[in-house]
């Protein structure tokens, strides 16, 4: 018998995207299965006008308060505001900059927004971004020797969000996928740049995800084979076999979150460099 789930209203303010907010909210919520957050978010909160707003908002639906705000006027109504309520309340950012303070012998400069410049490394994401789409599923296999990284898999190995995480992260990343009776493109066999990793999972996980997705109406498509654990485990055999005769790393991605998945193949990049 499954227990109740409780609810919780969880409330992120952020000067900026809410981004890193957002994620250290939900890294601490994952820890609490049988409570659930309702996340609020009030992204690029900068006067006292946006912030009343927020309050009238918390007053309405109280519950946990984090913010990543560096002005510390509004820092401070802020927590004066919270601590009038009795609500818990936590500047994410504040213990990490004293640790930074300390080591660095300086005060943090506090620039709103600074992790989001449209310097060098911004521009690198979003060419790795474009990049990413474009060479989406075996598209523009060309200049596959200008990836950083190549993902082959069968369907359903996760390998679209994975490479739309790593461009993210300033990774220009292609995906080509494997069909029993297909041949690999021969750019891929050609390419000497990016790292070329295979991404694998159990005929079980796969047959399930394959299951949910919802198919279209294709010509000749038979969604009984797509699904069947038997037909996907001789895809799986077949990936494999190109991956060993290759030498192309594997990945078992049935029980990694995209951002597991896409940390070990940082690391294999790492290590291959």
């Amino acid at each position: 018998m499954n227990r109740s789930q409780n609810f919780f209203h969880l409330h992120l303010i952020s000067d900026a995207t809410g981004e890193t907010l957002l994620a250290a909210g939900r890294a601490a919520s994952a820890q609490y299965k049988e409570a659930r957050a309702i996340e609020h978010i009030y992204p690029l909160i900068r006067t006292e006008k946006q912030l009343t707003k927020v309050f009238e908002d918390i007053e309405d639906e109280p519950g946990i308060v984090l913010y990543t705000v560096v002005d510390q006027a509004l820092s401070r109504r802020i927590d004066e505001h919270c601590a009038g309520m009795g609500l818990p309340c936590v500047s994410v950012l504040e213990p990490v900059l004293a640790v930074f303070q300390t080591f660095l012998g300086a005060p943090a400069g506090r620039r709103v927004g600074a992790q989001h410049a449209l310097d060098a490394d911004y521009f690198k994401r979003i060419d790795a971004l474009n990049f990413t789409m474009e060479h989406d599923d075996g598209q523009l296999q060309h200049d596959l020797d200008d990836a950083d990284i190549v993902l082959i898999g069968i369907s359903r190995t996760s390998k679209t969000p994975t490479s739309i995480y790593l461009a993210n992260r300033g990774i220009k990343t292609a995906n080509i996928p494997i069909v029993l009776g297909v041949p690999l493109p021969q750019s891929l066999f050609d390419a000497e740049n990016p790292l070329i990793v295979g991404l694998v999972a159990t005929a079980e996980r796969i047959s399930h995800v394959r299951q949910n997705r919802l198919l279209g109406s294709t010509s000749g498509f038979d969604p009984n084979a797509y699904a069947d654990r038997a037909h996907i485990s001789e895809e799986l055999a077949y990936a494999r076999q190109l991956c060993t005769r290759h030498g192309w790393p594997m990945i078992d991605v049935s029980r990694r979150s995209i951002e597991e998945t896409a940390a070990a193949i940082v690391a294999l990049r790492r290590k291959n460099r």
